[in-house]
């Protein structure tokens, strides 16, 4: 039957109006929202109508009754995260994960959950651990993804060998279909109720809003409905028995198409229209509610590391290792391993997780495999920690493997097809060989214990002619694929990228079943058209072809790019790594998502918008485009993503890029003109720094100050120092001293933090440095500056004007490098001079001659032995630190001081004028409250406050009233004398440190 769906981007006169009607909840017809929702994880791009929250079971049931009646076709999403195009479309798209998240139930006893399709799967997880179980299927994307999104698409994960895929572990659905019916599916024999159909029954949507009488098109609709599918499916089924018996590849990984064979009476348990449901990629209902089973999570695991010569002698030793029963057979190659720290010797290797009631079993069960394994090396790790690194490797692998080692962008399409895991390895030779003959590469990775294999390859996708090789290297694959036995896809789905091609893998009657089958459910084929049942070809909608086809004039270098900002833009490819709740470790993306909860304040929402507005067809303004802008407010700059993105997302450049463009020529924010342009301000300050900090302490005028600079009225008014650490180093060396560059000094940086409002760090670090080297430390040169505030703000041109006017003034010394103080200021002059200033060989040089200071005495003092302090430390790692420079040298500094416990990660919330401007004080506050404001709050009495980052100090002493130090503070007052001995003027000193 044909679908009778608008394909059309244009909302139906009185759509709007009837479904804001019928529902609670919140609809968008905005360009942000469909902006927003226009790509998931996958190569393919689908304008929607708008965007639906649904509030509850009545509110999906009201609204597939409302685009029923107006022919608009209806998309269910949950993160977002699908490969294959299948959480794209060009009608209603309902966003199940901002209500829809309730854990219904959880019974222990019986073992089974009951949840809403919104629920994150590792909140089921935390939910289920305290009882010792947990739900099996686990993808990579088990941060993010959701319950209903993993029904969808049947997903699996690295345990499927031990618990199988989700469809292995739904018990029962909740479900309604296009038009607003309500049924209820189940295993086997059907509760008592209304039978349609093996284990289908007929039920009404939840609540009374009849009675309310909010909406035509609620319960008294639902109820008015008769029902045509499942006794009809019972026909469908019976009339082709043999087909369906022997039409289906037996594999464990078989995900591709409707799982028809699930209906056969011969089934085991008879016929479950659960399972036949699951993978159905939201093309036959919505998914309202799901009663999933839970299994016995192992008190202890181990992780046994297996090293093998190439990949396919890992594939070719993944069965046998199947018998010991392992919980994982993970395997990977070293083209895809960019750093193989703790990965034992060999091309390839297998991660084998084990289980058991102790360590000692789990261990025990590890080293038995290892023994059994005829590995070229290998390894067992028991430490937790040591398997989260291990497998953060594997997990990164979606989004590192977008990148060839070269810098080439690979993209999914052949994201997770499947064979017998006995044909693994003879498959992955004949993949490599058509790798080649079509001069293409891939990385593959994967489930080798299932046979399961995830591979991006670097299509040319960007022009006609690389498009039709990806179309002809996808047909292709797909009959090597099922010559091997396999299926298409083994884990994602099909979605747009592979049903075209379900006839090479199941033939041409089976694949019109398929479509029989979904008219059975979704007659009016308002249900995600163009996925799974006849399908749009699979080389349209790509994401790529409305993007320009001439690189953007832009202002940054975007040298892992090509130059290109399209280009930089791309590499977002939706696996939503940034929309997680929870940062975990030390990991600080994405703090203005976490405080938010909202997709347009995550990583990935931003990249969208950019997409979108390059692509201009949604948002069409351009540079000037106010939804970008407002997207890009909450952003702070805090470079997270630089490093905790799998794919190396840079927001913070790509903000800076927009703010100059958007408001070039343009009247700025009063935000900007203050604390963008905050160097030269405190230069002209500093002479009056007294009756200045008089004059703030005044109530009235300090308001009128902020209110005038755009500075949240909530903030205070940071004290200036009366004496700037140029003028103390002057006098502490000593007046008209002449230093004369030589081996025998060191280059510290006076950034402008340091320079005008914390000198005590200056002075510190000079005492340490002196303590630690027995060199001189230079005079810093004057009016020299990183240009951070300028490049926050987006004022790249004055930033460019800043950072020539500091390369000309920096003398350069070769081989001395640049102790930068301020994590902030190292992190620009390392990343933004060199990439604003690409043409000029004296910014790269400059970048990398910068050290913290840990790094330099690491460096160069490493035979001095530290203070040892002995006590514990609370506080946080600067989220620029952490992204741009890393911690590690600081981490063993602390340890030879014995300085014990972990810093923070997250960041403040305050970063640079972030926390400073009008409107963000709530976001900055809940920032802090995520993690640095606990860490603190529940330190030991005596601990140790470490912040390096004046804005981190800033925050800990506004919001909660405690003083933090640079660890240059710290190490010198450990030397002997105290910090007030760095200091020739002790009470002035004291009271810049007590901020009086």
């Amino acid at each position: 039957m044909a679908e009778q769906h608008r394909p059309t981007a244009e909302v139906p006169d009185g759509f709007a109006a009837a479904l804001r009607s019928a529902v609670r909840g919140e609809s968008d017809f905005g360009p942000t929202a469909r902006a927003l929702t226009t790509m998931d994880a996958s190569n393919y791009r689908r304008v929607p109508l708008g965007v639906l929250a649904p509030r509850d079971t009545d509110d999906i049931a009201a609204a597939l009754a409302v685009c029923q009646e107006y022919g608009v076709p209806v998309v269910p999403r949950g993160g977002g995260t699908s490969i294959a195009g299948q959480a794209t479309g060009t009608g209603l798209v309902l966003d199940l994960t901002r209500h829809l998240r309730a854990i219904l139930d959880l019974d222990p006893a019986a073992r089974t959950a009951t949840v809403q399709p919104g629920v994150i799967l590792d909140d089921l997880r935390t939910a289920a651990a305290p009882h010792g179980l947990t739900f099996g299927p686990d993808p990579s994307t088990h941060s993010r993804c959701t319950l209903g999104g993993m029904i969808g698409n049947n997903s699996c994960g690295s345990h499927s060998v031990a618990w199988g895929t989700t469809a292995d572990n739904v018990r029962a659905l909740s479900v309604v279909r296009y038009g607003g019916e309500a049924l209820r599916l189940e295993q086997g024999a059907p509760r008592r109720g209304k039978e349609r159909g093996p284990g289908v029954r007929e039920e009404t949507a939840h609540g009374s809003r009849g009675v309310r009488g909010r909406t035509a098109h609620g319960p008294e609709a639902v109820r008015a409905k008769t029902l045509h599918g499942p006794e009809a499916v019972r026909e469908l089924v019976d009339a082709h028995l043999a087909l369906l018996r022997t039409g289906y590849p037996g594999l464990p990984r078989r995900i591709s198409g409707y799982a028809l064979d699930a209906l056969l009476p011969e089934h085991p348990g008879g016929p479950d229209p659960v399972r036949a449901f699951c993978g159905s990629e939201g093309t036959l209902a919505v998914v309202t509610e799901a009663t999933v089973r839970l299994v016995e999570a192992p008190r202890a695991r181990a992780l046994a590391v297996l090293g093998y010569a190439d990949e396919s002698a890992a594939a070719e030793a993944a069965p046998g290792l199947l018998p010991y029963r392992p919980l994982t057979v993970e395997g990977m190659a070293a083209d895809l391993v960019r750093e193989p720290a703790g990965l034992p010797r060999g091309a390839a290797w297998l991660f084998v997780e084990t289980g058991g009631a102790t360590p000692d079993e789990a261990k025990a069960h590890a080293e038995r495999i290892l023994r059994a394994a005829d590995a070229v090396d290998g390894t067992v790790v028991t430490d937790p920690a040591g398997q989260r690194a291990l497998w953060r490797i594997r997990e990164d692998a979606s989004g590192t493997a977008t990148r060839m080692p070269d810098g080439r962008e690979a993209w999914p399409g052949w994201e997770d097809c499947a064979v017998p895991p006995a044909r693994l390895g003879p498959y992955l030779r004949d993949f490599r060989a058509l790798l080649a003959q079509h001069g293409l590469r891939g990385t593959p990775y994967g489930h080798f214990g299932d046979g399961c294999i995830h591979v991006r390859i670097d299509f040319d996708l960007l022009t006609p002619a690389g498009v039709a090789g990806f179309r002809r290297f996808s047909e292709e694959l797909a009959d090597l694929v099922v010559a091997h036995g396999g299926s298409l896809s083994g884990e994602h789905g099909d979605g747009q990228a592979r049903a075209e091609l379900l006839p090479r893998m199941y033939g041409d009657e089976l694949v019109a079943l398929f479509g029989a089958f979904k008219d059975l459910w979704d007659p009016d084929g308002g249900l995600n058209p163009g996925v799974l049942a006849r399908p749009a070809p699979l080389d349209t909608n790509l994401r790529f072809a409305v993007l320009p086809k001439r690189p953007v004039d832009v202002e940054f270098g975007y040298p892992q790019d090509g130059g290109d900002f399209a280009g930089a833009v791309r590499r977002c490819v939706g696996v939503a790594k940034c929309r997680t709740e929870a940062a975990p470790g030390a990991g600080v993306m994405c703090p203005s998502f976490r405080a938010t909860g909202e997709e347009a304040h995550s990583t990935r929402g931003r990249a969208r918008l950019l997409h979108e507005m390059l692509a201009g067809e949604v948002i069409t303004d351009g540079w000037r485009s106010t939804e970008v802008r407002d997207a890009l407010d909450l952003c702070l700059s805090c470079k997270g993503c630089r490093s905790d993105c799998p794919v190396g997302v840079d927001m913070a450049t790509y903000k800076a890029e927009f703010l100059h463009h958007h408001y070039r020529g343009r009247l700025r924010p009063a935000a900007h003109y203050a604390m963008g342009r905050l160097p030269r301000w405190l230069r002209l300050a500093t002479p009056f720094a007294r009756p200045l900090n008089a004059l703030a302490r005044v109530r009235p005028l300090a308001a009128l100050a902020k209110r005038l600079a755009g500075i949240a009225p909530e903030r205070t008014i940071p004290v200036l120092a009366t004496e700037t650490y140029s003028r103390w180093l002057r006098g502490h060396q000593g007046r008209g001293a002449r230093i004369l560059p030589s081996d025998r000094v060191v280059r510290l940086w006076a950034d402008t933090f340091t320079e005008h409002l914390s000198p005590q760090v200056g002075r510190a670090a000079v005492r340490v440095l002196e303590e630690a080297t027995g060199r001189t430390v230079l005079p810093p040169p004057s009016g020299v500056c990183c240009g951070l505030t300028y490049v926050s703000t987006g004022q790249l041109d004055a930033a460019r004007r800043v950072m020539r006017r500091t390369l000309d003034r920096v003398d350069p010394l070769p081989g001395h490098p640049l102790v930068v103080l301020e994590p902030s200021c190292a992190a620009t002059l390392r990343t933004d001079l060199p990439e604003l200033l690409p043409d000029d060989p004296r910014a790269a040089e400059l970048a990398a001659s910068v050290r913290t200071l840990a790094q330099y005495l690491e460096e160069y003092a490493p035979d001095w032995t530290p203070p040892r302090l002995d006590r514990t430390v609370a506080g946080q790692t600067h989220c620029h630190q952490h992204a741009v420079l890393g911690d590690a040298a600081e981490r063993r500094l602390r340890e030879r001081m014995g300085l014990t416990g972990e810093l923070s990660g997250g960041c403040c919330g305050l970063a640079g004028n972030f926390g400073f401007e009008k409107g963000h004080w709530e976001v900055s506050v809940a920032c802090a409250e995520e993690r640095l404001l606990p860490a603190v709050r529940g330190a030991e009495p005596g601990a140790e406050l470490l912040a390096d980052g004046f804005s981190c100090r800033t925050q800990l002493d506004q919001l909660a009233g405690r003083r933090a130090r640079h660890l240059a503070e710290v190490i010198a007052e450990g030397i002997g004398e105290g910090t007030a001995s760095v200091s020739e003027d002790g009470p002035r000193f004291r009271e810049l440190e007590e901020g009086r």
